[in-house]
């Protein structure tokens, strides 16, 4: 179990395999390198999923996600939560679906009359959103109050039933699959162990090393299963693996660190895979962090929705960023540096790559300008004591 890496050189190959050092090219590539890329709704800034895509790769706009997902190079379904996935993965999708199919429930209980209804429709009428179908009963708010057809609509999408063509107004339009999915996709469901190589392969192609539990993050009832497998995979020669912090990690013996770290600050999404399992993150990185949008108001210390401040491979600081869409202007409201981080004056190589960052964000925002209304530096005040152009 020897340690071919020093712990910087772990950091940076993980930001390798996470495309950070080298730009990505497609929005295919990217989803592919990633294994997945979470959808959320907020949109105080522009949405997490195309953030990740913009971290990236450089010149990404929202619509090449789309694309991609007409071309039929994406799917959308479930991961450890909503996500797009790439198209050759899809069947590794069908586990969870015939599990639905067979009895399993995914939040609600089937309604096989409405199922049957929404899915006539469908085939009649080509691709449909929840809001084409009329209810008059109750409430249509939150998820919990989701009138029947929506969750009909939910339930042959988990099922494998139906595929999202796209997204209106984030809304789903969902057609189906017969008709959405390219015909040279396998759909021949994986065997269970077919299905754990699948897991510890996409893991180690987007992280560079982990544990079981890393691997099976949020996969109820695998980690013993993923377990066994990277022993088998050790065994034979296949992996590789090292102690820390008492755990054992696993990687592939032919990886290697090919890409150099730029003087770059990345500002990530708190939905970002590289920050999503907060216990790695605090263990290699020591970097801890909790996204803020579910803790009351008045308990939050960063604020509604800070993005993760990585600078070279040292997670520095956290920003609260709300684009104000009105008057174009990106809006840090709070600006928050760890202790111990460019402390004694400015570090000009920091200044000049936040800047740089910032101004890639606004613009991807659809700000010309952006303004810090709040830090705990009193240089970085000074310095942004007026609204800055991009």
């Amino acid at each position: 179990m020897s340690n071919p890496f020093s712990p910087r050189e772990w950091l940076q190959l993980t930001m390798q395999q996470q495309g950070l050092l080298q730009p990505q090219t497609s929005v295919a590539e990217t989803v592919s390198r990633l294994s997945y890329v979470q959808i959320d709704s907020i949109n105080v800034v522009e949405r997490a999923h195309h953030h990740v895509l913009h971290s990236r790769m450089p010149r990404y706009q929202p619509q090449m996600l789309d694309s991609a997902l007409a071309k039929g190079e994406i799917f959308e379904y479930w991961s450890h939560a909503a996500a797009y996935l790439p198209i050759a993965d899809y069947r590794f999708s069908l586990q969870r679906k015939l599990q639905l199919q067979n009895g399993g429930k995914h939040w609600f209980e089937p309604d096989d009359k409405v199922m049957q209804e929404v899915r006539a429709r469908i085939l009649a009428e080509g691709p449909l959103k929840a809001s084409d179908f009329e209810h008059s009963e109750g409430k249509n708010g939150a998820w919990w109050d989701w009138k029947p057809a929506k969750k009909a609509l939910e339930q042959l999408f988990m099922r494998g039933e139906l595929m999202v063509v796209r997204r209106e107004k984030f809304q789903k339009v969902y057609d189906l699959t017969a008709r959405v999915l390219p015909q040279d996709i396998k759909t021949q469901a994986p065997t269970e162990a077919e299905f754990t190589r699948y897991l510890i392969d996409r893991y180690l192609d987007a992280h560079a090393f982990g544990t079981a539990a890393q691997i099976a993050y949020l996969r109820k009832g695998l980690k013993s299963v993923v377990a066994q497998e990277l022993a088998e995979m050790q065994s034979q020669g296949v992996l590789a693996s090292f102690k820390a912090v008492g755990q054992s990690y696993f990687y592939r013996p032919a990886l290697q660190l090919d890409a150099p770290l730029p003087n770059k600050v990345w500002l990530l999404n708190p939905f970002d895979n590289l920050l999503i399992q907060r216990q790695r993150l605090k263990q290699w990185f020591d970097f801890d962090y909790q996204i803020e949008v579910y803790v009351p108001a008045e308990k939050r210390r960063y604020g509604y929705y800070s993005l993760a401040i990585l600078w070279r491979d040292t997670f520095v600081g956290r920003v609260d960023v709300k684009a104000d869409r009105q008057t174009g202007i990106l809006l840090l409201q709070q600006l928050t540096l760890e202790a111990g981080v460019v402390v004694n004056g400015l570090d000009e190589d920091f200044c000049a790559a936040f800047d740089t960052a910032i101004r890639e964000y606004a613009r991807f925002n659809g700000c010309e300008r952006w303004k810090l209304v709040k830090a705990n530096h009193k240089g970085l005040k000074q310095k942004y004591a007026r609204q800055q152009k991009c």
